[in-house]
């Protein structure tokens, strides 16, 4: 008996450490992926940084983009360090800050425009970079083709092609059938005067008989941009998609209601702060779209071996309100084929 109850007791014990080894691995299991925090540096360039934190960004751009990581399992804090940064219009700083991204072994790097990405380059071909509203990335060259990048570079474009910048002035001209004169607000630095945009929609105020004024920024600096412009006796305001454009959106649409001009712009969100009219990509949207390629880096996905998306739907938001301050009907024919009309 007392023979039986050992080897009894020997059993129980053998089965009860197996027990607790079987238990235990999963859990170690899940407390090492518990433990994995990746680390994702996103750069802007002329916003500040105030604009880019917290769960709920303030920046729409920013905001779409934790919004697209959280709802792929990325939450800040338990597995996510997002890195924030922002040249704040000293384009000089680009290589600087992915430097200091590099350094603190970032996993992935996420950037709009091609002056970011192309300052990358010069600093690291390893860590993956995902480009957000790059313009022509193959004519910058930042990657081989668009089908196969070749680099640590892919992501997304903000244009399909340069004939998106002469659709915006037949719109305007559309809305305004007397239109002959019109303002082009574009940045010296991004040149977008003479990029093939610029050039397209030269060609089609040419085509249409409407005069282009050129009234260049800096980053951060408009004010003989819109001087000149009060100077030029235009008749509306055509603004270039560029990032500095994009991030005085509030100082150009005020400026455009005290100087009662129609405007156009490239994206949505000078149209909800009180402009006319806008036609393009939803850059949010694009944001959000980089959230999924820098999933599927963090998963072992290669730069080198994801395609370049282009954009497939563009819209076109109108604001009644603004026309109606304007004294301006618009054509039920543009209304129609409005996405968003804000009245």
């Amino acid at each position: 008996m007392n023979r039986l109850r050992k080897i009894l007791g020997v059993s129980l014990t053998v089965t009860s450490v197996v027990a607790v080894l079987l238990l235990a691995a999963p859990l170690s299991a899940g407390a090492q992926q518990i433990r994995k925090v990746h680390r994702v540096g996103l750069i802007f360039t002329t916003s500040p940084v105030s604009e880019m934190v917290g769960p709920e960004p303030v920046h729409p751009s920013a905001r779409a983009f934790v919004d697209g990581l959280r709802a792929l399992g990325y939450i800040e804090g338990q597995n996510l360090i997002l890195e924030r940064r922002s040249a704040e219009g000293r384009f000089e700083r680009f290589g600087e800050i992915v430097a200091e991204l590099v350094r603190l072994k970032a996993d992935v790097i996420v950037a709009p425009g091609d002056l970011i990405p192309r300052a990358a380059m010069a600093i690291t071909t390893t860590v993956p970079i995902v480009m957000t509203t790059s313009t022509d990335p193959v004519r910058e060259g930042l990657v081989q083709s668009l089908a196969r990048p070749g680099g640590n570079i892919t992501g997304l474009t903000l244009t399909p092609a340069p004939e998106i910048e002469a659709k915006r002035v037949e719109l305007l001209r559309e809305v305004l059938p007397g239109l002959s004169r019109v303002a082009y607000l574009a940045s010296k630095d991004d040149r977008d005067w003479h990029s093939p945009a610029g050039q397209s929609l030269q060609a089609a105020a040419q085509a249409l008989g409407v005069t282009l004024v050129l009234a260049e920024h800096t980053s951060q600096q408009f004010t003989e941009a819109f001087t000149l412009i009060s100077r030029a006796r235009v008749q509306a305001l055509l603004v270039a998609a560029s990032p500095p454009a994009f991030a005085g959106r509030a100082l150009v649409v005020d400026f455009a209601t005290r100087s009662q001009l129609p405007s156009m712009f490239a994206f949505r969100e000078p149209v909800e702060l009180g402009g006319l009219m806008s036609y393009g990509v939803n850059v949010a949207d694009n944001f959000r779209r980089a959230a999924t390629y820098v999933d599927k880096m963090l998963k072992g996905a290669k730069p080198a071996d994801l395609p370049v998306e282009q954009p497939t739907k563009f819209e076109l938001v109108v604001n009644l309100k603004t026309a109606k301050a304007l004294g301006l009907a618009v054509p039920v024919s543009v209304l129609t084929r409005a996405d968003q009309v804000i009245e």
